[in-house]
């Protein structure tokens, strides 16, 4: 059984703890040793291990979903486009059936662990304002990256489930809304937008290398949700592919280091996490704040090509969909693009045919081995959550949703394509709907297996059909992982079922569960 485990240092694990849960004598008792919220955010320095915890906990994101399986596999399992070869884990197979219901370990865990990303950022933009003295500056991009962590969290949750609580406050069990009611999508996504304004205007740097929010990132996750409020289900429309079309651009007229990677390994190179291509991750050093224990559950079911001594293939392509891409595609070539069909004995020896392709995308050759060198079996390479690639193509589609194709647009979508090696035709050979979906077709050669299509899906109600390689209307598409059918009530996950249980305020549950 995987467990997810993270190294937190004394302070930073003082931010974690709720004040005002005390109820006795002896527990009113003050002991300058004992850190609380109420006595922790005192000196700048804990602002800053404030802020680690916040980003400690985001780790959630790669934790163990009971036996051999992981919260990541959780969005890819519903696309259809995903299989497992082990199939131990039930609620991973559920997933893939689109047979889930609300007591699902991968809905709890992702429910839960948003929820904590979300209290620890309350915490730092409650208490952090507060100490004084500390240098204004410093406090901003505190605060910044608070709130670009707690709009991260919330845009996962509302795209999950619809109306959430919205929760801006640090609770105690006398608070107001400790047993919260949920709050409309829309209201969850305006408070969105107000954070990640408010992190675009905290003065952090352009990029950062370090793996904190940037401004750069705080304008790419603005722009996928103005692009996201301009589809299903709150139908915004033109102003917000605009909005989402201006944001991208603003990254890609003024790019500074950001750019694509060259080729496609360096997406998956662990010495080149947080930079070009990569405007924010999920942190891993392993050995240091956490392994990234993913890698053993994406190679190939007990094949001896690792320096892991477990590896399960819980998570692996279709061959429909790896055969759809274009011929040529160089996201398919055999160890230099997305997916893999052979490896090295022990990770490090002669080849190996594993007899059918694999999900290279996240292969960290350090932690499996490479000719002549034997991996370490301990991961340090991060998750990807925004990439430029993603940039260019929302920019793509919005602007073409704003005013049809262009060579603006064509100029985008022409950049990911060639690094792929394909021709791109020229914008007069497009229509506003045929170059829609080459770019909803992009998005899916470009983005799987990175949790991102199971949102595209949602806000477009659109599906990739790889036999004809056109789009299906979500409701009655057939995931053919498993044959069976997307249904109304698959645009929303089912509330935790431990949550309907605890607090009755968060009734109904989503429609058909």
């Amino acid at each position: 059984m995987l467990r997810h485990k993270s190294k937190i240092t004394s302070l930073a694990l003082a931010a974690l703890l709720f004040a005002g849960t005390g109820c006795s004598k002896f527990l009113d008792e003050r002991d300058p040793s004992n850190l609380t919220p109420d006595n922790f955010y005192t000196i700048p320095q804990h602002a800053d291990a404030a802020i680690a915890s916040v980003y400690a906990q985001t780790r959630f994101i790669v934790g163990g979903a009971n036996i051999i399986s992981i919260n990541y596999q959780m969005a890819d399992a519903l696309t259809g486009i995903a299989s497992t070869e082990s199939a131990q884990n039930s609620d991973l197979n559920n997933l893939l059936g689109l047979a889930h219901d609300a007591g699902n370990q991968h809905i709890i865990n992702w429910w839960n662990g948003l929820y904590n990303v979300i209290a620890q950022a309350n915490l730092v933009l409650d208490k952090v304002p507060g100490i004084n003295p500390m240098d204004e500056a410093t406090k901003n991009k505190i605060l910044g990256q608070a709130a670009f962590l707690r709009a991260w969290a919330y845009f996962y949750a509302v795209q999950y489930w619809g109306d959430v609580p919205l929760i801006l406050k640090p609770q105690t069990a006398t608070s107001e809304d400790f047993l919260p009611t949920r709050t409309p999508a829309s209201a969850v996504y305006d408070q969105i937008v107000l954070d990640l304004k408010a992190a675009e205007g905290a003065g952090l740097p352009w990029t950062d290398a370090t793996g904190r929010v940037s401004q750069a990132a705080a304008k790419a996750l603005l722009a996928k949700v103005y692009l996201t409020m301009a589809g299903f289900p709150l139908n915004k429309g033109a102003e917000y592919y605009k909005l989402a079309a201006d944001k991208a651009k603003e990254i890609i007229n003024n790019p500074g280091t950001i750019n694509l990677f060259p080729d496609y390994l360096s997406i998956h190179t662990p010495s080149k996490k947080n930079t070009v291509e990569h405007i924010f991750q999920i942190q891993f050093v392993a050995g240091i704040a956490s392994n990234n224990d993913m890698q053993i559950l994406y190679l190939p079911n007990f094949k001896p090509i690792t320096a892991y001594t477990a590896n399960f293939g819980t998570t692996v392509p279709i061959p429909q969909f790896y055969n759809s891409y274009e011929a040529g595609d160089k996201r398919t070539k055999d160890r230099e693009g997305y997916f893999y069909t052979t490896y090295f004995q022990g990770g490090y020896g002669a080849s190996y045919d594993l007899g059918a392709p694999y999900i290279f995308k996240h292969f960290d050759v350090v932690a499996n081995g490479s000719p002549g060198v034997p991996g370490t079996a301990n991961s340090s390479l991060n998750q990807p959550q925004i990439r430029f690639a993603d940039v260019l193509l929302i920019y793509a589609e919005a602007q073409n949703e704003v005013g049809g194709p262009d060579q603006s647009t064509v100029d985008a979508l022409k950049r990911i394509r060639d690094r792929a090696g394909l021709s791109t035709p020229a914008v007069g050979s497009f229509t506003k709907e045929s170059f829609r979906e080459a770019v909803w077709r992009e998005r899916w050669y470009e983005l799987a297996y990175e949790n991102i299509l199971w949102f595209d899906m949602i806000r477009t109600r659109k599906v990739f059909n790889v036999t004809t390689k056109g789009f299906d209307d979500f409701v009655g598409h057939i995931n053919l992982s498993t044959n069976k059918p997307l249904a109304e009530k698959h645009l929303l996950l089912p509330l935790p079922r431990p949550e309907m249980q605890n607090n009755p305020n968060l009734q109904p549950q989503n429609p058909g569960y």
